[in-house]
């Protein structure tokens, strides 16, 4: 039986063990990914938000690049119309997308642009000329 041969620290980095620099990069990328994953979860924008000051209620899907009316309270007949459409995640800043909101009072799609200022705070500003206007959105569990 062969006696068991103690490596020291520099000849365990560069052999088969656990140190191997193969081991060490794959190490490495799994703890980039749990970093970086709260971020990717957290800029998502899928889901039910409600107007911050009016009863209107919309839900948002990245899949579909588009947002519908779920509710409205003051106008049931724009339930089911969509809100935003072509929706696309801006590749050079986490937590922005760009994409056509519905103007009411032009009857027509404009340029917007979606952020969230937080997990649960979404703003959608859509330009005509030089007016903009921003609209505080709120996450929300369900519609109530």
């Amino acid at each position: 039986m062969k006696p068991k041969r103690w490596l020291n620290a520099s000849q365990r980095l560069y052999s088969g063990h656990a140190g191997c620099p193969g081991t060490i990069i794959r190490r490495g990328l799994l703890v980039c990914a749990l970093l970086f994953t709260p971020l990717a979860v957290s800029a998502d924008i899928s889901g039910i938000w409600k107007h911050a000051q009016e009863p209107v209620w919309i839900e948002v899907s990245v899949e579909e690049g588009s947002a519908t009316v779920v509710r409205n309270d003051r106008s049931p007949d724009r339930v089911g119309r969509t809100l935003l459409k072509d929706l696309e995640a801006d590749k050079s800043k986490q937590g922005l997308w760009h994409g056509l909101v519905y103007v009411e009072k032009m009857g027509d799609y404009k340029d917007v642009q979606v952020s969230l200022s937080d997990n649960d705070r979404m703003h959608t500003t859509g330009k005509v000329g030089f007016m903009s206007r921003t609209v505080e959105w709120v996450r929300v569990d369900k519609i109530r």
